[in-house]
C-alpha cells in the first residue's frame, strides 16, 4: 500500500466511527449509510486530492463526504450506493443540526463542511429545530437501567412532545412492554440490569415492529464498525438534552418522510 493512504488511514480512521453514525442518521439507515461512506472513501482512494488539506482531519473527512453526498444522494434506483434512500428534498438545517449537536462540530466548522455561510447556517437550523418541534407526536418505549437516566430521557421526549407509554430494564420486560403498547419509537441502553443485552431487546422487538430505535451508549465506536448489523441512529453517554432531541427528531421525521414520500 503507497505510504501516502498509509498516512491518510492513520490520519482519518479515528473519526469514520462517527461520519458512520453521521451517514447512518441522515440516511435512515445503516446499510445506506455505511455504503455513502465507503462510496466517498473510495473517491478519496482514486482522487486523493479531493481531500480538503486546509482543514483539521475530521473536519476534511465531514467535508469529503458531504461533497459526495449532495449530488448522489438522490439516486434512489437500485445499483447506486442510495438504492434504498428516497429522492427527498434536501435537508441543509437537519444536516447542520447533527454536525453540531451530535458530532460537536461549532458552527463555522458546520458551515465549511456543508459549504453554506453562517448566517445561512444558523436559519437552516431553526428550520430544522422547527421541524422537530412539529413533528408527529409518538410513542415512546425506553429501554435503560439506570433510573436516573431513564427519568431524564423520559423527561426530554415529554417535553418535546411525545408520550412515553412504557420503561423497561432488563430484555424480557422490553419485549414484554414492546408488545403490550406498541411504541412509535424506542430509546435503548446497550447493557441492562441483569446483564442482558440492549441489542437483543431490540432485535427481538423489531421482529414484531418496523420502527426507529436509537441506541444510548458510553461506547459508540464499538457499533461503528460498518462489520456487521449495527444502529442506525447512536446517542453518547453521557448526552446533552439536544443531542437526544436532534436525534429522535431526525429518526421520526426520516420515518415519516419514508411513509410519506410526497
Amino acid at each position: 500500500m503507497p505510504e501516502n493512504m498509509v498516512s491518510m488511514r492513520e490520519l482519518l480512521g479515528p473519526h469514520l466511527p462517527y461520519l458512520r453514525r453521521h451517514a447512518r442518521a441522515l440516511a435512515g439507515s445503516q446499510r445506506t449509510g455505511d455504503e455513502f461512506v465507503r462510496a466517498a472513501l473510495e473517491t478519496l482512494v482514486d482522487a486523493p486530492e479531493s481531500l480538503p488539506h486546509d482543514d483539521m482531519p475530521r473536519v476534511a473527512l465531514f467535508r469529503l463526504f458531504h461533497a459526495y453526498w449532495l449530488p448522489h444522494r438522490a439516486e434512489a434506483v437500485a445499483g447506486t450506493p442510495a438504492d434504498t434512500l428516497l429522492a427527498a428534498p434536501h435537508h441543509p438545517g437537519r444536516e447542520a443540526l447533527l454536525l453540531t449537536v451530535v458530532e460537536g462540530f461549532s458552527d463555522a466548522e458546520a458551515a465549511r463542511i456543508l459549504r453554506m455561510d453562517e448566517s445561512a447556517l444558523a436559519a437552516a437550523v431553526a428550520d430544522a429545530r422547527a421541524a422537530i418541534a412539529a413533528a408527529i407526536r409518538s410513542r415512546v418505549l425506553i429501554i435503560e437501567d439506570e433510573p436516573v437516566i431513564s427519568m431524564h430521557l423520559e423527561q426530554i421526549t415529554e417535553e418535546m412532545g411525545h408520550e412515553v407509554v412504557a420503561t423497561a430494564m432488563t430484555r424480557e420486560e422490553a419485549v414484554r412492554e414492546a408488545e403490550r403498547v406498541r411504541p412509535d419509537l424506542v430509546l435503548a441502553d446497550i447493557q441492562l440490569a441483569d446483564g442482558s443485552s440492549g441489542i437483543d431487546a431490540v432485535r427481538d422487538i423489531l421482529g414484531q415492529f418496523d420502527i426507529p430505535v436509537i441506541f444510548i451508549t458510553a461506547y459508540p465506536e464499538r457499533l461503528l464498525t460498518g462489520e456487521r448489523p449495527e444502529p442506525t441512529y447512536l446517542v453518547t453517554k453521557p448526552f446533552e438534552p439536544d443531542t437526544v432531541i436532534a436525534t429522535v427528531g431526525q429518526a421520526l421525521l426520516s420515518r415519516q418522510q419514508l411513509l410519506s414520500p410526497a
